[in-house]
């Protein structure tokens, strides 16, 4: 009786028939124990605190400045009151940081670089998981999983989402995103149970509570069922219905309250005045591949890249961006048997990125945070491509390592960058010198600094290189002012009366004038102020000043009260009134 030859299945074929667990459980695999696991972490830990340390004692940078806790009266208000907006969830967190250390900027660091190290531990447990469902075991599976991790950790550019306090909204989010979709991936069988699907929930409402970008998981979802699964489209899915249920409609609350707050906001959604929903969306089919690129080459890294908007649908480079983004994924379907997660994880990083880079404008057309939550969609295409190369242990332990190295040195050095305003914007400046933010932003951290004369430089530029609004003319004033010369100062406030009239310009002036002891013209600017808005502090403070120069303590005194009846934290009030009731007590 003849025998019946079985053939061997091809690679995308061992993906059909058995459930993804049972085909990790045939090969036998290395069996840690607990204190690899210890060392692991602790490797994670002085990797991460190292790479980042440069950044870790920098203070408050850039759009820090706008966060809530910073805000006047904010920080003394209960939890209740921090968590009542929009990011509940980020708001506790940033609550938590102020309780430990109030304004004090290193627990905030501390707390991006802790979480930026959990993500970089589920990195590796999705990548080894995702590697496990293709067959891979072994030593090549845990160290193509670990190598993910790593790259996670180290690769230059995830330092604007870890080094920069106000990221704190991705590494946080995307925490919650990848903790819910290792429960996903880790579920005990096939068709998910109520508990892990209640996991996943939770996970996901916090995710989506901590930055709205994470509603795309339930998609992520989707295609991985899709992409792993074998039978009927429809019994892929069905099979997790105890998830994608609940999560649909969860999806769709968090898709109408984001919805609401597209419509409304200034710089996200359609009332973005700087461009159109198609132009924006022409200018991300170039953005996405320079996304790849910093991913593959992470040169001229840039906090606010100098990046050309698309002002047309017949941009040659857009178009030529959207071919080739169209031929790659024609590819990736054409070829989703024989690499199947190079092809996953670029349908998967394009999904992840589509909340940013798609139709919906976003004021800055191009940040590097937004690749964070898509990174590990990347790691999975690169640990496809890389397990194809059949070399030994050793070569191809040599061969990551090296890369690790590279990367880890290159986010060293980039993390040198965030750790003062000056070197910040100095690098932004010198890659994008026709960016008159960065010139704007340089010459603020000038002015902080103490070097006036470089700060009028520098808002100078700015101005060169776009019309002068209201803000600029008042920064380049008090530049002016700064750099003793009151009246090209004089003449900055003077302009920017003449755009916008505001308590604070006037008392500006007033200030000045007084400091050349014009006390007339002085004092009418301060009427004027205080005409524009009561309630501006520093309007009395002023007045109370020109009051003091001219010998007369108690009108001086009464000015500062009022100033502090409005802001009882005024220092230079507190001082002032201090100043007046000495000479007043020393003329009884």
């Amino acid at each position: 009786m003849k025998s019946k030859k079985r053939n061997k299945p091809a690679a995308g074929a061992a993906l059909a028939g058995t459930r993804p667990e049972a085909r990790e459980r045939r090969a036998p695999a290395f069996q840690p124990r607990w204190w690899h696991y210890g060392v692991g972490v602790f490797l994670m830990l002085f990797l991460g605190f190292e790479v980042y340390g440069p950044a870790l004692r920098g203070p408050f940078l850039f759009d820090d400045v706008y966060l809530p806790f910073l805000a006047p009266g904010v920080a003394e208000q209960p939890l209740r009151a921090w968590i009542a907006g929009v990011r509940p969830v980020l708001m506790a967190s940033f609550w938590l940081n102020y309780q430990v250390s109030g304004l004090e900027p290193y627990s905030y660091h501390v707390v991006n670089v802790l979480l930026h190290i959990l993500n970089s531990l589920l990195a590796l447990l999705i990548v080894r998981r995702l590697l496990g469902w293709t067959g891979e075991t072994g030593w090549r599976r845990d160290g193509l999983s670990l190598f993910a991790s790593l790259l996670f950790l180290l690769h230059p550019l995830q330092t604007e989402s870890v080094a920069y306090v106000a990221s704190r909204s991705e590494v946080l989010s995307v925490f919650f995103f990848l903790a819910a979709f290792a429960v996903f991936l880790y579920r005990r069988h096939e068709a998910i149970s109520w508990l892990e699907a209640a996991a996943v929930l939770a996970l996901f409402g916090a995710a989506a509570l901590s930055k709205e970008h994470t509603t795309v998981l339930p998609a992520l979802l989707v295609l991985t069922d899709l992409s792993f699964r074998r039978g009927p489209l429809w019994r892929r899915v069905a099979a997790n219905w105890r998830l994608y249920v609940p999560l649909l409609v969860a999806a769709g609350l968090a898709g109408a309250a984001v919805w609401r707050t597209l419509s409304s906001a200034p710089s996200a959604g359609f009332r973005v005045k700087d461009f159109t929903w198609y132009e924006y969306l022409f200018t991300q089919f170039r953005a996405i591949w320079g996304y790849l690129r910093l991913y593959v080459f992470p040169l001229g890294q840039n906090i606010d890249h100098e990046f050309r908007v698309s002002r047309g649908i017949l941009d040659p480079w857009a178009i030529a961006g959207l071919v080739g983004l169209a031929a790659a994924a024609a590819a990736a379907w054409r070829y989703r048997e024989r690499l199947p997660l190079a092809c996953y994880g670029y349908f998967g990083f394009l999904l992840l990125l589509a909340p940013t880079s798609s139709f919906i404008p976003i004021q800055d057309v191009f940040v590097e945070r937004r690749v964070y939550l898509p990174f590990v969609c990347l790691l999975v295409v690169t640990v496809d491509l890389v397990r194809r190369w059949r070399a030994g242990r050793s070569t191809l332990a040599v061969a990551l390592s090296g890369v690790l190295v590279i990367a880890a040195a290159a986010a060293w050095q980039r993390n040198h960058v965030w750790a003062s305003p000056l070197a910040l914007w100095d690098d932004t400046t010198r890659k994008a010198p026709g960016n008159h933010r960065a010139h704007f932003q340089l010459a603020f951290a000038y002015y902080q600094a103490g070097r006036c004369t470089d700060a009028v430089r520098e808002y100078a530029r700015a101005a060169r290189l776009t019309k002068p609004d209201h803000r600029l003319l008042v920064d380049w004033a008090l530049a002016y002012d700064c750099a003793g010369q009151p009246e090209e100062a004089l003449a900055r406030f003077q302009e920017a009366a003449a755009i916008e009239q505001t308590a604070h310009v006037y008392s500006q002036i007033g200030m000045i004038h007084a400091k050349q002891g014009r006390d007339g013209p002085a004092l009418e600017a301060l009427d004027k102020a205080e005409k524009l808005d009561p309630g501006f502090d520093m309007t009395y403070v002023y007045r109370g000043h020109v009051f003091l120069n001219r010998g007369d303590a108690a009108r001086a005194a009464e000015q500062y009260r009022r100033a502090l009846a409005i802001n009882p934290r005024n220092q230079l009030a507190q001082q002032s009134l201090a100043e007046a009731a000495q000479r007043l007590g020393a003329r009884r």
